[in-house]
């Protein structure tokens, strides 16, 4: 999706949030809290995901809202896992939030072995660093990010 899409569709989704009250979004967000509890062990409504997209992939964030080292380390153990699996090309948990066809995703998964992909512990949290060389596949991580901010609603934000 180009810049100017992306801008284009969540205007209209603002315009129509705003305008006809509660929406398809709205349930949508409430299904992928609901499918995020089988899948993270850590509270969502204690954290927050951060996804900065970045010139050769993206750093994908999560972060305790407030001092707990239990949601710190909950997180920590999940993301650590998460890089692993990835690296591998095993993108099931996301796919069990967010859906099979989910933005992104595919090309993820088709070009695992072409990602760098990095785990560090944060001081609040945990963080996965997305790197790549092939710009169809920075611009799937990219697509990927936009889709996960959609989705979780207020438990994201992008960094700007």
């Amino acid at each position: 999706m180009t810049r100017l899409g992306m801008i284009v569709g969540v205007t209209c989704l603002s315009i129509c949030t705003a305008a006809c009250g509660p929406s398809n979004l709205s349930r949508r967000q409430v299904e992928v809290v609901e499918a995020g509890k089988a899948v993270m062990p850590f509270d969502l409504d204690s954290t927050t995901h951060v996804f900065e997209k970045l010139d050769d992939g993206g750093l994908q964030r999560v972060v305790a809202d407030a001092e707990s080292p239990e949601q710190v380390s909950l997180i920590r153990t999940h993301l650590v896992e998460e890089a692993e699996r990835f690296s591998r090309g095993d993108f099931h948990d996301p796919a069990m939030i967010h859906g099979d066809d989910m933005a992104g995703m595919h090309a993820l998964v088709m070009g695992h072995a072409q990602i760098k992909i990095t785990y560090s512990d944060i001081e609040d949290g945990a963080e996965i660093r997305y790197s790549a060389v092939d710009p169809a596949l920075i611009t799937a991580i990219h697509e990927w990010f936009a889709a996960q901010l959609i989705d979780h609603g207020q438990h994201a934000r992008p960094v700007r």
